[in-house]
């Protein structure tokens, strides 16, 4: 019998992993998952102020954007992930992720905890014996 919720969060979205490079599909931009939740956390006034609404009662993630300084808060039903290789290239990378597992195409991410608005207390931390580093540039 074949199981179509399998790789599918039981809401029907397919399973976004910290980690993981995404793509929005609506804004055209490329991301790293920081951190996720498991329904928007935001207050009604943030959510209400996007340009688009989309269900509150998905995952939604704090996404590293590449090639910038932001991060942004999107639903899963907005994201697709990324299949080009290509590194992300963010200032806080490091300080959040220690390497990168070629095989599977994710970033390792360390013990940092993620608190939007607070600074982390920990520095970035290096990679792991034998794998390989994060890309240069970042």
């Amino acid at each position: 019998m074949i199981n179509l919720s399998e790789g599918f969060g039981g809401d029907g979205f397919p399973e976004l992993k910290i980690g993981e490079v995404v793509a929005h599909l609506l804004y055209d931009y490329r991301g790293l998952i920081v951190a996720s939740d498991e329904s928007c956390q935001a207050s009604q006034s943030w959510y209400e102020s996007n340009q688009t609404q989309p269900e509150r009662r998905q995952p939604w993630h704090h996404v590293l954007v590449d090639g910038s300084h932001q991060v942004t808060y999107v639903a899963q039903s907005n994201l697709k992930p990324d299949l080009t290789g290509k590194p992300v290239v963010h200032p806080m990378l490091n300080l959040f992720f220690s390497g990168i597992d070629e095989e599977n195409n994710r970033y390792l991410r360390n013990d940092v905890p993620w608190n939007p608005g607070e600074p982390p207390d920990a520095p970035p931390s290096t990679p792991p014996e034998g794998m390989p580093p994060l890309p240069p540039g970042n």
